[in-house]
């Protein structure tokens, strides 16, 4: 990936962090931010297409945001929280070059093939 958009997405996650600290958030849930999503990697134990469908849930900045927006507009401080994390993590992972799976492997995804450069 470009510097010029890895340093946007870690600008991204910064952000968020920042927002969890702003709002007070209670210290377990930075290591959430950190490693929680990546629970749904489990879901490659039922095979490719289950696991991209999963991880893709988890990692998809569209979802994180609707969670975030809906928690604001409902005053329900867990779903902002989760959209918060889900877009930090996402955004995270980006940095590190893991982008939205694709059906045909773990290592397969929008921002290419991983480990291949």
């Amino acid at each position: 990936m470009k510097a010029i958009l890895k340093l946007e997405e870690f600008a991204m996650f910064l952000a968020c962090l920042y927002t969890l600290y702003l709002f007070d958030a209670a210290w377990w849930v930075y290591p959430v931010l950190l490693l929680g999503p990546d629970i749904s990697m489990l879901g490659y134990l039922a095979g490719d297409k289950v696991g991209a469908w999963s991880y893709n849930i988890f990692h998809h900045k569209g979802i994180a945001v609707l969670l975030l927006i809906t928690g604001v507009y409902a005053n329900i401080d867990e779903l902002f929280f989760t959209g918060v994390i889900l877009l930090g993590h996402a955004s995270m992972d980006r940095v590190a070059g893991y982008g939205l799976k694709y059906e045909n492997g773990f290592k397969y995804t929008h921002l290419g093939e991983i480990g291949k450069k």
